[in-house]
């Protein structure tokens, strides 16, 4: 039986929260994801159009295999992740213009990959809150459940102690660096506003659990 729990979104800073209805957690179809098939996704999609893009894409997972300490049986699946988790800002695919959800999209439809790692490249880096200052966010849950929140910890600090450029960056400073890059008035930096507290404690979690592993 599919559980469903309302979650209050907030789309701006100053406006009302929404509910939506998040239809359980997502799990796996599969025991197999191929960080090597990823890989070569990634880079068909990214590597020519995107070239910045994919340099950022290859610290991320450059990160992500430095977790497999922590991570047990889902390391393929967090490295397989990293690769995949910005393949949606490749013109090639993007259709909503919204890069988590045209990625997701894409990986289920065409790739008819993994579904949990659909849904940790549909929710990464609490991708919902920018889906919600889009409009998006029904479309974004009733389509990609939720992931387990450790999974969805991994995928944040990869991403979000990665640099535009590939290089190892705090996550204080990425998240300045994405501010400034998309302005004050962007929709995205308002978004991100909102979830820089849990993004800067995701990363946290994960540092504390390397440091213990």
């Amino acid at each position: 039986m599919t559980t469903v729990k309302t979650v209050p979104v907030k789309t701006s800073q100053e406006g009302p929260a929404t509910s939506l209805n998040v239809h359980g957690i997502c799990h796996s179809v599969s025991s197999m994801v191929n960080p090597e098939w990823a890989e070569a996704t990634a880079r068909a999609l990214l590597e020519e159009p995107l070239p910045r893009r994919w340099s950022h894409t290859q610290g991320v997972a450059g990160t992500a295999r430095t977790l497999a300490s922590i991570l047990g049986d889902n390391a393929d699946l967090i490295v397989a992740a990293a690769w995949l988790h910005d393949i949606g800002y490749s013109p090639a695919i993007a259709v909503a213009g919204f890069h988590p959800l045209d990625g997701a999209r894409h990986l289920r439809d065409h790739e008819h990959a993994d579904q949990l790692l659909c849904c940790l490249v549909a929710h990464h880096s609490c991708a919902i809150i920018e889906a919600a200052e889009r409009g998006l966010a029904e479309d974004l849950v009733s389509e990609f459940p939720a992931p387990p929140a450790e999974l969805a910890d991994a995928v944040i600090y990869c991403d979000m102690t990665t640099g535009p450029d590939g290089q190892r960056t705090p996550v204080t400073q990425r998240l300045t660096e994405i501010g400034e890059r998309y302005g004050p008035g962007d929709l995205v930096t308002r978004a991100l506003t909102r979830s820089a507290p849990e993004l800067t404690a995701a990363v946290s979690r994960i540092a504390r659990n390397m440091v213990g592993s």
